[in-house]
């Protein structure tokens, strides 16, 4: 009979991973495929990851779901790890409505909340779980519904939530503009790997038909901000910089208003590139720091991650990770920038792009291959562009960067997109961090565009440069050919520095 190849990854794994035969008495780990009742009694496929060589248990005990369009084969990798080295046992399963477990996708609903609460209960009955150590976590899709959990289960003591979203409306339609190569990207996983319940359906229906505004009221139950106040456990959150699908301005906030212990890691690259090979059991720094979390906060090892400074960061474009008490603390001053007066037209693309969507981001944490730019060569007609002065020894920008404007759209409705680069002497620019904004009227009004949070290091001999166009692939915009935005005086741009 034919295996299912989760079947035959996981004994790859284990093969791979386990201790020689000559050592069977010492600590190892069994991988286990089961059906686990979810809630209403959905099953749900999963690997199960015990600690061998360590008596009966009862063992901590981990939850992982799975990411939006992957399998229970996700983590068995780092569980087999974390079961090996730490003692703990693991379940890593298929999220409902993908793959092989049954039900419908409900957009981190409900039921699919519920879920990791009801495979929590099944690891205490049958995997050997302590009811007083439980740590729920995972990527993506399984980071958000470890976060929504934490704030409904109280047995949950720790959750590491990795390239996770805290406000779904707000990393999907940010500034009321739709991050469409995301929402595109969303959509067909889901239907190429599972089973679209009506909330998704309904929501697809709404965008096909321009009206993303209407599917906006799903949001709040769906997004951990929302349930910030609920959540008691010690909370880990490792995102990307350049994060495609949900870019790291919304988790800053979020953190800030978390009330137990926490972590924030931001670094280099896109939507759960960070992370990646570490889910596979390899060697990885943000997964040695989630169990390095777990072991504090699940065991209750005393490991000194406590007296860590909580929120890490490593600047985009390299070098090492920096410490700091808070978010606030990463900026140590501001900088404005006035910014001219000025008239473009709309509806116009230029050379000034944000990128594509999980590549750009990974060129950018891999290679160190930013989103480039050759300003000279920026249509002026349809951008604006101001140049800052010349910076004749190196800094950084660290911190949230604001474009204050004074804007005059000349139609009902208009996307702005702001890009900060670095530019060098030649012309040539790396993007830095990048906003979009719609506007509605045409009333004269002053906007605050806050870009994304980012730590850039800047060289020595080069200038930073904001660029305004009404045109990015990357997104849904609004802007009518023919009509025009003029930015009136009064205007400036905060750069804040570390």
């Amino acid at each position: 009979m034919r295996r299912p190849l989760p079947l035959l990854l996981a004994a790859l794994v284990a093969l791979v991973l386990a201790p020689p035969s000559a050592q069977a008495a010492a600590p190892g780990f069994a991988v286990a495929y089961q059906t686990i009742p979810g809630e209403g009694g959905t099953p749900l496929k999963a690997f199960v990851v015990t600690p061998t060589g360590r008596g009966s248990g009862p063992f901590p005990l981990l939850v992982l779901p799975s990411s939006w369009g992957v399998n229970n084969i996700e983590y068995v990798g780092a569980a087999a790890r974390l079961a090996y080295e730490s003692g703990y046992s693991v379940i890593s399963y298929t999220s409902r409505g993908f793959h092989d477990s049954a039900g419908e996708i409900d957009v981190a609903g409900p039921d699919t909340v519920a879920d990791v609460s009801r495979v929590i209960d099944w690891g205490l009955a049958h995997a050997g779980g302590d009811p007083a150590r439980i740590g729920v976590g995972g990527i993506s899709y399984g980071a958000g519904q470890s976060l929504l959990a934490a704030a409904r289960d109280p047995r949950i003591k720790a959750v590491t939530a990795l390239s996770t979203w805290t406000d779904l409306g707000r990393s999907l339609y940010p500034n009321e503009t739709v991050s469409a190569q995301a929402v595109e990207l969303l959509l067909a996983a889901g239907k190429l790997t599972g089973r679209p319940g009506p909330v998704l359906r309904e929501a697809e229906a709404a965008y096909r038909e321009g009206r993303f505004a209407d599917v906006l009221p799903i949001s709040p139950p769906r997004s951990p901000a929302s349930h910030v106040s609920s959540i008691k456990a010690a909370v880990l959150i490792g995102n990307a910089w350049n994060d495609g699908l949900f870019a790291p301005g919304q988790l800053t906030d979020f953190f800030g208003a978390l009330s137990g212990p926490k972590r924030l890691m931001l670094s280099p690259g896109d939507h759960a590139t960070a992370e990646l090979f570490g889910a596979a059991g390899l060697p990885n720094e943000i997964w040695t720091s989630v169990g390095r979390w777990f072991d504090r906060y699940v065991k209750g090892e005393e490991n000194g991650v406590e007296r860590e400074l909580p929120v890490q960061v490593k600047p985009n474009n390299g070098g090492g990770w920096r410490s700091y008490p808070s978010w606030a603390a990463v900026t140590a001053r501001t900088e404005a920038v006035a910014l001219s007066a000025d008239r473009i037209g709309a509806g116009w693309p230029t050379i000034a792009e944000s990128g594509v969507v999980l590549v750009s981001g990974a060129l950018q944490g891999f290679l160190r291959l930013p989103v480039g730019v050759s300003t000279p060569l920026v249509d002026r007609g349809a951008a604006a562009v101001w140049r800052g002065p010349v910076q004749w020894s190196a800094g950084s920008v660290s911190g949230t960067p604001k474009a204050h404007l004074t804007v005059t759209p000349g139609a009902a409705r208009t996307t702005l997109y702001a890009y900060l680069y670095e530019v060098n002497a030649l012309g040539s620019g790396a993007l830095i961090t990048h906003k979009p904004v719609t506007l509605t009227g045409t009333a004269t009004r002053a906007v605050d565009v806050e870009l994304e949070p980012v730590v850039w290091n800047v060289a020595a001999g080069n200038r930073l440069v904001l660029v305004v166009d009404t045109v990015d692939a990357r997104y849904q915009g609004s802007s009518a050919i023919g009509s025009s935005v003029a930015f009136g005086a009064g205007s400036w741009l905060e750069v804040p520095r570390g």
